[in-house]
């Protein structure tokens, strides 16, 4: 019985990611940013650490893009005029994946720069 609500879990976290990936303009443009990042580390061969830390960039971004479009639908579901409230949600929100996305340009530049450099 709990396998069944195990799996029926993790089924509907899958369609949560599916759902932010298909319905989310900003996500698209994150999975493709995720992918250069991934053949370039895969291309210049980064160490192992260095790999760590685009991962863990590239996870943060997705994860704070996710709860950010939780947040945003929340708040559209319940608010029905201006509120606020529901604008401070939105915009500490969208900060956190701002947040994410300059720690995502910093880890890259920092792993990347000097590999690009050495291209030319």
């Amino acid at each position: 019985m709990k396998r069944k609500y195990f799996l029926r879990s993790l089924m509907d976290a899958l369609q949560g990611i599916v759902s932010a990936i298909t319905r989310e303009k900003n996500m698209k443009l994150h999975v493709a940013g995720a992918a250069v990042a991934l053949a370039a580390s895969f291309y210049f061969k980064v160490e192992r650490f260095e790999f760590l830390f685009v991962c863990t960039a590239i996870a943060l971004v997705f994860m704070t893009e996710m709860l950010n479009t939780a947040v945003e639908a929340a708040v559209d579901l319940k608010t029905e005029k201006f509120h606020p409230l529901a604008r401070l949600a939105k915009n500490v929100a969208a900060g956190a994946v701002l947040c994410a996305a300059v720690f995502a340009l910093v880890v890259g530049v920092i792993v990347f720069a000097g590999r690009l450099r050495n291209l030319y």
